[in-house]
């Protein structure tokens, strides 16, 4: 039996996936470890496939920050699937922000500490939530490390990766602002679906990624 390893988006944890349902596989929710400061995307995917053991024909699946490393890992492990939801797979898919914040880093200028703290200013990008789901979001950037999310900022501004691994799966919602979907190819597209629809839109996720592990 594949093991299936579900990563989280920045800002978020393991309770990002409260609405999802997989069964038949073991499932391992990964959490965030304390990353050096010089890792790139690419070396903390590896620190996650030696802390978590992930290994051939294992399956991952990620959820936007959580996506960009899947697709890492997938680069370093021979995966059985690798699933993204809400995220990129390449940087040609990136939004046209990410070039000017490469260019003018206002991120380096935001305390981690401040990130944590903006879940008011932040949480209208990600999509209407219900009154539960608006206080799990706010308590998961919250409990975020201001390390990690400092040290994340920067990694995703600096990621350049343009290889596409096999068995590579993409959901997106076509109301995302945060990745537009007409940016990205070859992705089942979720009708409404925003950047958060891993919370309202999970029946239909749910049954999208039925059909793609089985």
């Amino acid at each position: 039996m594949s093991c299936v390893f579900l990563i989280p988006g920045l800002g978020a944890d393991s309770r990002i996936y409260k609405n999802i349902h997989i069964e038949e596989y073991e499932v391992v929710y990964v959490n965030w470890l304390l990353p050096d400061l010089s890792d790139s995307l690419e070396s903390y995917a590896q620190k996650l496939i030696s802390h978590y053991n992930i290994t051939d024909n294992s399956i991952v699946i990620g959820n936007s920050l959580g996506g960009m490393l899947a697709v890492e890992i997938a680069k370093q492990v021979k995966l059985d699937k690798v699933i993204l939801i809400s995220s990129i797979k390449s940087v040609d898919e990136a939004p046209w922000y990410f070039p000017v914040f490469r260019r003018v880093p206002l991120n380096r200028a935001i305390p981690g500490k401040v990130f944590t703290s903006m879940g008011f200013m932040v949480k209208p990008l990600f999509g209407k939530m219900s009154a539960d789901e608006a206080w799990l979001f706010q308590d998961m950037l919250k409990n975020t490390s201001p390390v990690f999310a400092k040290w994340a900022m920067e990694a995703i501004l600096k990621w350049t990766n343009r290889t596409i691994p096999e068995n590579l799966y993409h959901i997106t919602g076509n109301k995302d602002t945060v990745f537009d979907y007409k940016r990205i190819k070859g992705a089942y597209i979720v009708e409404g679906g925003t950047h958060i629809m891993i919370f309202d839109k999970a029946d239909e996720i749910n049954l999208w990624l039925k059909n793609i592990l089985n």
